[in-house]
């Protein structure tokens, strides 16, 4: 194995670690904050349960996630040097911005939101996970900035054979990321509230004594889910539309239509001259995963959605554990939507600018194996402990001391809520 591959795969390895993460925060910090707005607002203290308990799961996954974003910082200086080199004066000033904004903005309102109950004024305390909400949506911004420079490079000049930001502005507009952020931000949605849900389908599958926080919650994930859904199906096309002018080789690929194929290798013949400039064509297959899948549950979710107005989606048990078996899937096709973001660029690590073979740092490939290997186990364990401990509080439900504060006994009203 050579320095190219292993470093190929740790990027893709780590990466799709990470945004299991990322996607599940993003679509949990949403409800966190709606709920606590909803005990703000009306004082009902069920939403102070609510809160307290998807605001733990929250908090775990964030913790755990800071770690493995810091894997993928490292990876960049010790297999990336081409990359940082040619390229790092542009995409490196969004990832310092997300670094920044992660690590010490969302993390300090966080940490200032977990110790704050019964100590902050309650608007002051409400405003500081919104404000959490906000740096991570801040935070997805700017690593998708990052990303759409590499997928459709603007906003820059080349001197000396480097890329230097000229349009700051540029970035933001770049067609590349316009779609992209809502089709991330909508798949984030489905993916958080079909984690709601399903957790909250599982307690009445058990029968709990928390009638009303699972009721609730599982009308909140219910309604969101399918909003998710179709809103990634839709900003998926609108993707599609887009990198048909930056990438059409990457589409050309993926259809297999022989007209379409040719037009594309003209294309690149006339832009880069001779040369194999098109992606491996398995992409096809998570592209399908992907599509065939997103169809699936935008259709289950609506169905859930049309059980719960009309009162039966509790009573029925079979939708229920419908939404326990829907929970992971939106996180496989989030994977499965960067490998073929990512891999379709290929053979390019900057489009059109640089390949990913001149990218690559030149260090031996027993180095990259190391580091490679002992980077998945530490990921592959975060991602077992993540796992585990989100399982666990779950399993618990809502605890009458959390965050430092105690909460009233929940309403025993097992018999009618069935």
């Amino acid at each position: 194995m050579d320095t190219l591959l292993l470093a190929r795969l740790q990027f893709a390895t780590t990466t799709s670690f990470h945004f299991l993460f990322v996607t599940l925060s993003l679509g949990l910090v949403v409800f966190v904050a709606g709920m606590q707005t909803a005990y703000a607002v009306s004082g009902k203290a069920v939403y102070a349960r609510m809160t307290k308990f998807w605001g733990t799961l929250y908090v775990i996954n964030y913790a755990l996630g800071i770690v493995t974003g810091l894997v993928m910082e490292f990876q960049f200086g010790l297999n990336w040097g081409g990359l940082s080199e040619v390229a790092g004066n542009v995409f490196g000033a969004p990832l310092a911005l997300e670094t920044l904004i992660a690590f010490f903005v969302e993390a300090t309102f966080l940490g200032m939101w977990i110790f704050g109950w019964n100590r902050l004024p309650k608007w002051i305390h409400l405003a500081l996970i919104w404000l959490v909400a906000v740096a991570a949506y801040a935070s997805a911004l700017w690593v998708l900035a990052a990303n759409a420079f590499l997928q459709n490079p603007v906003g820059h000049e080349m001197r000396d054979g480097r890329a230097y930001l000229t349009d700051f502005g540029a970035l933001l507009r770049n067609d590349s990321l316009t779609d992209s952020l809502p089709h991330v931000v909508s798949a984030a949605l489905l993916a958080g509230g079909l984690f709601v849900a399903g957790i909250s389908a599982w307690h009445f599958i058990r029968r709990t004594d928390e009638v009303e926080v699972f009721r609730r919650s599982l009308r909140w994930g219910v309604v969101a889910a399918p909003v998710g859904a179709f809103s990634t199906i839709h900003f998926g096309f609108l993707q599609e539309v887009a990198i048909e002018r930056y990438q059409p080789m990457k589409l050309a690929v993926i259809y297999q239509e022989p007209a379409r194929l040719a037009a594309a290798r003209q294309l690149m013949l006339q832009r880069f001259g001779p040369g194999d400039f098109a992606p491996p064509s398995w992409i096809a297959i998570p592209y399908q995963i992907m599509m065939n899948g997103a169809f699936v549950l935008a259709l289950a979710t609506l169905a859930c959605l049309v059980l719960l107005f009309r009162n039966w989606l509790i009573r029925l048990r079979v939708p229920l554990y419908a939404l326990v078996v829907m929970m992971p899937v939106p996180f496989i096709l989030m994977i499965t939507g960067w490998l073929v973001r990512e891999v379709g660029r290929q053979p390019w690590a900057v489009y059109g600018l640089l390949t990913t073979e001149q990218a690559v740092s030149d260090v031996p490939p027993g180095l990259v194996l190391a580091s490679y290997v002992g980077f998945t186990l530490v990921l592959g364990l975060l991602v077992v402990l993540d796992g585990w401990l989100i399982a666990t509080y779950a399993r618990r439900g809502p605890r009458h001391t959390l965050f430092g504060t105690t909460l009233a006994e929940p309403a025993r009203d097992r018999l009618t809520a069935y």
